[in-house]
């Protein structure tokens, strides 16, 4: 069993905290991740910033040019990783565009990510049956694959990605892109149910989750959430992190009790 897959042990619900790496400088990125681990995140989300992310939405987009622009390379975010590790046993996940992969070459990227302590991959523009290559060099540097589904996803794909994903299945509460939203769509529920026939990998959701009330709404479904955007802007309103990690314990608390 993967340390990712550890997370879930015994029923527990996953709190999966997103970051771009790089944002609001690389030099901070370490000590934010430290801070969600401090908190109750589960997992934490790497963002390697690239400079066409089409899965996400303004806030994210943002802070990956910002980070861009701050100079940050795959290079960078592997050392932060690296620095992160080697304070925390936390699993650790980048997420990034299969252009910077395919730049910095599958095999090599793989290798040096599992060096540097990043236990799985999510790339949301690399479909189950693109991913093969990509998939058998996580598999020998032993990474998760983590794949995405979403509420327009085949019944073909959905069995695809409930074969081969590994650590968790990642569910995209909507279609779109990335973003805090006020509400959830009323039909998610009947999405996770309907992925849930296919695998049994844990189900975690993301895109939209900004509070405390949605987690908990999510989580009485699903096996975890995933939370990005909003703490994004929580960086960006307190750079102290006080209200971040306020947040990260308010969503622990409500994943704990649902």
């Amino acid at each position: 069993m993967s340390r990712i897959a550890d997370v879930f042990k015994g029923g527990h619900k996953a709190l999966a905290a997103y970051i771009t790496a790089g944002y609001p400088d690389i030099k901070a990125t370490p000590g934010i991740a430290l801070a969600l681990a401090a908190s109750g995140a589960d997992i934490i989300e790497l963002g390697i910033p690239f400079s066409d992310p089409l899965a996400d939405g303004a806030t994210i987009q943002k802070a990956s040019y910002r980070a861009l622009l701050n100079g940050t390379t795959p290079e960078m975010c592997l050392k932060a990783a690296a620095e992160i590790r080697a304070k925390i046993k936390t699993p650790l996940v980048f997420m990034t565009y299969y252009n910077p992969v395919l730049n910095y070459g599958p095999e090599r990227f793989c290798r040096d990510s599992a060096a540097a302590g990043i236990n799985g991959l999510i790339v949301p523009d690399l479909p189950p049956e693109e991913g093969s290559e990509l998939e058998a060099a996580a598999r020998k540097h032993g990474l998760d694959m983590i794949y995405m589904l979403a509420p327009t996803s085949t019944e073909e794909r959905t069995r695809e990605a409930g074969k081969r994903a590994g650590g968790f299945i990642y569910l995209v509460s909507l279609t779109g892109v990335t973003g805090a939203r006020e509400e959830l769509p009323p039909e998610l529920e009947s999405f996770i149910k309907r992925v849930r026939q296919h695998t049994r990998q844990p189900l975690c959701v993301g895109f939209g989750i900004s509070s405390a009330a949605q987690a908990r709404r999510v989580a009485a479904t699903a096996d975890g959430v995933i939370v990005g955007s909003r703490l994004i802007q929580l960086i960006e309103e307190d750079s102290t992190l006080r209200s971040l990690k306020q947040f990260i314990a308010d969503l622990r608390r409500a994943l704990d009790s649902a």
